[in-house]
């Protein structure tokens, strides 16, 4: 036991034994990603650099980082292992349908079999799980009924602060339709509807559809990194998750941050 110990030790500090070690750790436990854009504005920020969990929601075909390339060119899969699958409100890594060689981040908000839409900007949830359950796990003031169903208004943004809206963004002609309406939808089987935080400056499955599970890499695990625009490191969200970010300490600071930045923002990203 002892001498394969001693090999194991002096293997992995060989160059091979360090590349192997590395790209295990990077394929299925965790892999570094830069946040960088403003979709995901207050929760997460431009300049977050973070770990995500690669195992969250089982085993997502490896790639050779910054090439892209599949260890397995020969296939079109992107899942080795199925695993757990996404909840309601998780903040999900993923390739879009549209661009499988990019990597987004967006919060879940719709479940297989979960519908639907969206009106002046508010979304409108009908859970899969039925009227019932919507009245037993929302308020009375945040459901409304449309087409015989009840429907939740907004069902994260009390739980999840950082999701705001642009008062600047108006319907007027000049902004993308699906910010403002998305006609009733029924999510697919084994596919998640996403969502951006920063609603109104996000591109995500309102203009692009749901993502299949196949295409999710896994969820954010903690920052490592944080500078802003000015090159000044944000030392209050290092080694912070996500679900830490969400308090008000943190989130305020956030808020301010885009309040001084955005006031001429009308991207959509």
């Amino acid at each position: 036991m002892k001498e394969t110990l001693h090999k194991a030790y002096k293997f992995s500090n060989s160059w091979t034994g360090t590349i192997i070690i590395v790209l295990f750790v990077i394929f299925f436990i965790a892999q570094a990603f830069r946040i960088p854009s403003g979709s995901m504005k207050d929760s997460l920020l431009i300049g977050d650099h973070l770990f995500a969990k690669k195992f969250a929601y089982g085993v997502s075909m490896p790639h050779i980082p910054f090439l892209e390339v599949s260890i397995m060119p020969w296939s079109d899969d992107l899942r080795l292992i199925d695993g757990d699958t996404p909840e309601r409100g998780d903040v999900v890594i993923f390739r879009p349908p549209h661009s499988p060689k990019t990597h987004y981040v967006k919060r879940c908000v719709a479940l297989p079999g979960d519908e639907l839409f969206v009106a002046e900007k508010d979304l409108y949830i009908h859970h899969r799980e039925g009227d019932e359950f919507i009245e037993k796990n929302f308020q009375d003031f945040d459901i409304v009924k449309f087409d015989e169903k009840l429907w939740v208004k907004n069902p994260y943004m009390q739980k999840h602060p950082g999701i705001h809206h642009d008062t600047k963004i108006i319907n007027n002609g000049r902004y993308p339709m699906p910010l403002f309406y998305v006609s009733p939808l029924k999510v697919e089987e084994d596919h998640y509807f996403m969502m951006g935080d920063n609603r109104d400056h996000s591109n995500d499955s309102r203009f692009w559809g749901s993502v299949p599970y196949d295409n999710i890499e896994g969820t954010p695990w903690f920052i490592y990194f944080s500078v802003d625009d000015n090159w000044e490191i944000r030392w209050n969200r290092i080694g912070k998750t996500p679900t830490d970010l969400e308090m008000p300490e943190h989130l305020d600071k956030a808020i301010a941050e885009r309040i001084a930045k955005d006031k001429d923002d009308h991207g959509i990203y």
